[in-house]
């Protein structure tokens, strides 16, 4: 502030004006005795932010901790993105493009919570649309995995596809969604500009699997950061959550149906193992038939060498009960000494 006011107070035309870096013709023209003049670096990023893509962020109630884990991953990981409260299970889908209209943004990602067991993903382009409907699997957040890669926070990501989203329509619907998405709009406030980390989208076994590498500048291998899930498309709408539908995917399984497909399978190894009880019962209680001698079984008894009978006229010699076994050895020691000598 006292800069500006000794500015004010100089006459007009003879107020020092911000120099930038001076040119070689100048420094040599400057005596050597003169003060030098430090030029102050322009801003990393001089671009203009045109770009201005804006998502929304939020859940539903009823959320469980690692979805709430893992919606705070992707605020962090996308920096063009906002917040707002959760929304309550009684309010239509389409008040979502309200509220996105209030938050000033064009794009939103809602987390829907159903049976507090289930998570539903909605990725949307409000209001007009299209949106599209995932059934999000196998969720890793960042502080479950603790991966050994790190990214600098608001960097730009590079988003990497499959082939097969550009052979399949759907899918190049979903590819065209993803990356005004998750994409960092260029000149953007609040991102860095720098490029040190990969967000890939690769499908298998029918289904989308989000990683998040991060890009080492010495040999330009790939580390895992996190979080990781899987999404299961179930539907394209025409509109932005709602209207006409666009896709339905033939291979979606609905949660509900997969437990009650479980269910069943238990109960039909349980009534197989009570079945083979009831079986095995039964032979029991059955009349067991009795089988006929077969009178040629005689043919191959050979009769045992009769032994002679022994009677013995002379009463045994009672053995002496002897509770010390040092004793025991003594006497056994003297019989021993007697039969040598009548031996003898």
């Amino acid at each position: 502030a006292a800069g500006k006011r000794k500015r004010a107070a100089l006459p007009l035309g003879k107020g020092k004006r911000a120099r930038t870096s001076p040119s070689a013709a100048e420094a040599e023209a400057a005596p050597a005795g003169a003060p030098q003049e430090y030029s102050i670096p322009p801003p990393v990023c001089q671009g203009k932010w045109k770009n201005k893509e804006r998502v929304l962020i939020f859940s539903s109630r009823g959320i469980n901790f690692r979805t709430r884990h893992l919606m705070q991953d992707l605020r962090t990981l996308m920096p063009h993105s906002k917040a707002d409260t959760k929304m309550d299970r009684k309010d239509q889908l389409f008040v979502i493009n309200e509220v996105c209209e209030m938050k000033n943004c064009n794009k939103c990602i809602f987390f829907e919570a159903k049976k507090k067991q289930d998570l539903y993903m909605w990725l949307s382009n409000t209001p007009q649309g299209p949106s599209a409907k995932f059934l999000v699997q196998n969720v890793h957040t960042l502080a479950e995995l603790k991966m050994t890669g790190n990214c600098l926070r608001g960097s730009r990501p590079l988003l990497s596809f499959d082939p097969i989203f550009d052979k399949e329509p759907h899918y190049a619907l979903l590819k065209e969604l993803f990356i005004q998405i998750f994409s960092t709009p260029q000149y953007h406030p609040k991102s860095q500009p720098f490029v040190d980390h990969v967000f890939t989208f690769t499908v298998t076994d029918e289904r989308i699997w989000f990683r998040n590498y991060q890009i080492i500048e010495e040999d330009a291998s790939l580390v895992e950061i996190g979080p990781r899930f899987v999404l299961n498309l179930i539907k394209i709408f025409q509109g932005s959550f709602g209207g006409p539908t666009l896709y339905e995917n033939p291979h979606y399984q609905s949660p509900n149906t997969h437990r009650r497909l479980i269910r069943l399978s238990v109960a039909a190894k349980f009534r197989e193992k009570q079945h083979v009880k009831e079986v095995q019962k039964e032979k029991k209680k059955e009349s067991k038939l009795l089988v006929k001698e077969d009178p040629t079984e005689v043919v191959f008894e050979t009769p045992a060498a009769e032994k002679p009978v022994e009677i013995q006229l002379v009463k045994p010699e009672s053995k002496p009960i002897v509770k010390d076994k040092k004793k025991l050895r003594k006497i056994q020691r003297k019989k021993q000494k007697k039969l040598f000598r009548t031996e003898a």
